[in-house]
């Protein structure tokens, strides 16, 4: 893709999250589709992002404790693993799960709509298909977003305390001290509008592409793919802006 195709695209992806911006305060309030979605997006991504949370927590708690044994700081092993998790990897996988199972149906869901020109349609008959398809769909994911980061959290720091006690022979009551000795309520709230702002994402870059596929099935399918690889890739991004905005904005403890 050119330059320029890549700039139009661009502005025509900024005009569409205006609309969807502009959406959220128009009548009547899709009700009962946001719920639809949600209960959806949830049923899909539950399961994953728990099995996923759990190896992840693991993996953290073993690197970091090998790492902090070395430097002979085994008391924070505790405080790395979890702000780690509740940080980092907990709005990560979230957002990878929503991406990959939420946003793929999403995608797909609004690109066999608009290839059986049902979008069209609802446009003659005076309906904004983004105030009554996008707007609930982007709601719904910001919400499964924020309540399954707060699951992967829990279940992260669970098998990352697990694995550290069992595992490495670190005590129980070091990794919760150090926790609470350098852990604060600043860490989880970026960890929940961290997830907020990547349910948003991926749920905007999926109804996007959706909206514009053509080619007939085959273009629904090459929509799918490319959602959830920019959706990838603007997960990473946000993650960096926001991170870098949280670390000169909040204090830090023991700094």
């Amino acid at each position: 893709m050119s330059g320029p195709a890549v700039l139009r695209e661009s502005g025509h992806f900024f005009a569409f999250c205006l609309d969807t911006l502009r959406g959220l305060g128009r009548r009547p309030v899709q009700v009962r589709e946001f719920v639809q979605q949600a209960w959806f997006i949830s049923s899909v991504s539950i399961l994953p992002a728990a099995l996923v949370s759990i190896p992840f927590g693991a993996v953290i708690a073993l690197q970091l404790g090998s790492l902090v044994r070395q430097l002979g700081a085994q008391s924070f092993t505790g405080a790395a693993s979890v702000l780690a998790v509740v940080r980092e990897a907990g709005p990560i996988v979230t957002a990878l799960v929503i991406a990959g199972a939420g946003g793929s149906a999403i995608c797909a869901d609004l690109g066999s709509r608009k290839i059986r020109e049902e979008l069209d349609a609802m446009q003659v008959l005076g309906i904004d298909p983004i105030q009554r398809l996008v707007v609930p769909r982007v709601l719904a994911s910001m919400l499964v977003a924020v309540l399954l980061n707060g699951l992967v959290s829990v279940v992260g720091v669970s098998g990352g305390y697990l694995f550290n006690v069992v595992m490495q022979g670190g005590t129980p009551g070091a990794y919760l001290a150090s926790f609470q000795a350098l852990g604060q309520l600043p860490d989880l709230l970026v960890g929940e509008v961290k997830a907020l702002l990547f349910g948003a994402a991926a749920a905007l870059i999926a109804s996007y592409k959706g909206m514009t596929a053509k080619g007939g099935p085959k273009g629904v399918g090459d929509a799918v793919n490319q959602s959830v690889v920019l959706t990838f890739m603007a997960l990473f991004a946000l993650n960096f802006v926001v991170t870098a905005v949280y670390f000169q904005v909040v204090p830090q403890k023991g700094s």
